[in-house]
C-alpha cells in the first residue's frame, strides 16, 4: 500500500458528460461537447456529506495528485506530501478530490482528443478555454455526477488558485472555503511575457506543423525550450544559486564551445525539459497558458472588490517571500479585497527560498496551516449546520 501516510494505490476514474446537444457553452462562445473529465478520489464521504475538498491542479499537473498507480510507479502524485492519512490534507478526515481541467492532457478532453465532427483530434480546432469554463466543468462533476451540493474546501497553487478564486465567486453557496496559495487574481505583464516566449518556441518548431503534428513527430525541441523557459520562473535566484551556482558538470572542464552543457544549471534545464516532452502535449502548454493570461478578475467584473462581492467562502490566503512569479502583493491585493467585503480572511506569507515551486515542496508551516484551518472549518461547519455564512 506504500509508504506510511500514502493513500496507497489509486485509480483514474473518467466521467463523459455533455452529450449534443447538451453540450457546454464556452466563454469564447463556442460550445464544447462530449466532455471527458479524467478524476481521483481519497477517503470517505462522510455520512453528512460535509468532508469534501477539492484540489485544483496548476499548469502541468493532472487528477494524480496522491497515492501510487501501481506497486512500481517511479513518483507518487504530485501533492503526495500534502494528502493522506495523518497530512495536512488528512484522507481519514476528507474526502479528497482532484480533476484533470478540460484543455489539458492528461485524461480531460482537450486539443488531442477525438473531435467527434472529423474523427481526427482536435488540434488547434478545439476551442479556447478560460479558467471559469475549466471551473464550470469541475462544478459540474463535483454537483452533477459526485451528488455533492456543497464542498468544505477548495484548495489550488498557481494557476490551481485562480481556480479557487473562480470557485468561490462562481459558486458561493457550494464552496464553504478557499485557499488560494502562490496565486494571483490576474497575471501579470511579465507572466504573460515569459508565457508568450514559450509559445514562440512551440510555434518555432519546425514539426509543430500548424499544431497538425498528431500521428507524426511532435514538436519536442519546442516544448522542452517552452518548458526550460517556464521552470526557471519558478524558481529564485537564491535556490538556483544553492543547488547549481556556478557549478561545472565536469569541475574545471571548460570546452569553449557550443557543445554539450558545461554548467550544471544548463544540464538541470535540458532534463526538465527532455522529461517535460514526454508527458505533456505541445498544444495543451498552449491553451493552457493562454486561459493564464485570460484570466482577470479585476477587468472581468470592473474591481477586484466587485469580484468578490458575492463570495460567502471563509478563506486562507499563502504567498511565499521568494516568489517573483506570483509576488506576496498580488496575495495581498485579494486579501485587502475579501476584507471589503467583510469576507473572513487569514493571510499568511511563508519564508522560502525556492521560489514560486515553494507550494510543491516540504513545509512545515504550510502544512499546520492547512491542518488547522481544514479542521476549524469542519468544526465551524458542523456546529453551525449546513448553512454557515462566509461572512462576518
Amino acid at each position: 500500500m506504500g509508504e506510511e501516510g500514502s493513500v496507497g494505490i489509486v485509480e483514474t476514474r473518467y466521467w463523459r458528460f455533455a452529450e449534443p446537444p447538451d453540450r457546454v457553452k464556452l466563454r469564447c462562445g463556442a460550445a464544447l461537447g462530449p466532455i471527458d473529465v479524467a478524476y481521483e478520489t481519497y477517503g470517505e464521504l462522510a455520512p453528512e456529506r460535509d468532508n469534501a475538498v477539492l484540489i485544483c491542479h496548476a499548469l502541468s499537473g493532472d487528477a494524480h495528485v496522491a497515492g501510487m498507480h501501481s506497486p512500481d510507479d517511479p513518483k507518487p502524485g504530485w501533492w503526495d506530501i500534502m494528502i493522506g492519512p495523518g497530512k495536512a490534507i488528512d484522507t481519514e478526515r476528507y474526502f479528497v478530490i482532484c480533476s484533470n481541467f478540460i484543455g489539458g492532457c492528461k485524461g480531460s478532453t482537450g486539443p488531442s482528443s477525438t473531435n467527434p465532427e472529423t474523427g481526427a483530434p482536435y488540434a488547434l480546432d478545439f476551442p479556447m478555454v478560460t479558467v471559469s469554463d475549466m471551473v464550470e466543468v469541475q462544478h459540474a462533476l463535483v454537483c452533477e455526477h459526485l451528488g455533492l451540493e456543497r464542498l468544505l474546501c477548495v484548495i489550488g497553487g498557481s494557476l490551481g488558485g485562480m481556480q479557487v478564486l473562480q470557485w468561490a465567486i462562481d459558486h458561493p453557496g457550494a464552496v464553504y472555503a478557499a485557499m488560494p496559495v502562490a496565486s494571483t487574481s490576474r497575471l501579470s505583464a511579465q507572466g504573460i511575457a515569459f508565457d508568450e516566449v514559450g509559445r514562440q518556441a512551440i510555434y518555432s518548431d519546425p514539426d509543430w506543423n500548424g499544431g497538425n503534428y498528431y500521428g507524426g513527430r511532435p514538436p519536442h525541441r519546442g516544448l522542452a525550450v517552452a518548458r526550460m523557459v517556464g521552470h526557471i520562473t519558478y524558481l529564485s535566484d537564491q535556490s538556483m544559486h544553492e543547488k547549481f551556482g556556478r557549478g561545472l558538470q565536469d569541475e574545471g572542464m571548460l570546452q569553449y564551445d557550443f557543445g554539450p552543457p558545461e554548467f550544471q544549471v544548463e544540464s538541470y534545464l535540458r532534463h526538465q525539459g527532455d522529461a517535460f516532452v514526454q508527458r505533456f502535449d505541445a498544444n495543451s502548454y498552449l491553451y493552457i497558458t493562454k486561459a493564464m493570461d485570460y484570466f482577470d478578475l479585476p477587468s472581468d467584473y470592473g474591481s477586484l472588490i466587485q469580484a468578490f462581492r458575492g463570495v460567502r467562502s471563509r478563506f486562507l490566503v499563502i504567498s511565499y517571500t521568494a516568489d517573483w512569479l506570483f509576488p506576496t502583493y498580488q496575495s495581498r491585493e485579494i486579501v485587502r479585497a475579501l476584507h471589503a467585503n467583510g469576507v473572513r480572511v487569514s493571510f499568511c506569507e511563508l519564508e522560502s527560498s525556492y521560489g514560486h515551486d515553494a507550494f510543491l515542496l516540504r513545509n512545515p508551516a504550510m502544512e499546520k496551516l492547512m491542518r488547522d484551518f481544514l479542521a476549524n472549518c469542519q468544526v465551524d461547519i458542523r456546529r453551525a449546520g449546513s448553512h454557515a455564512p462566509g461572512k462576518r
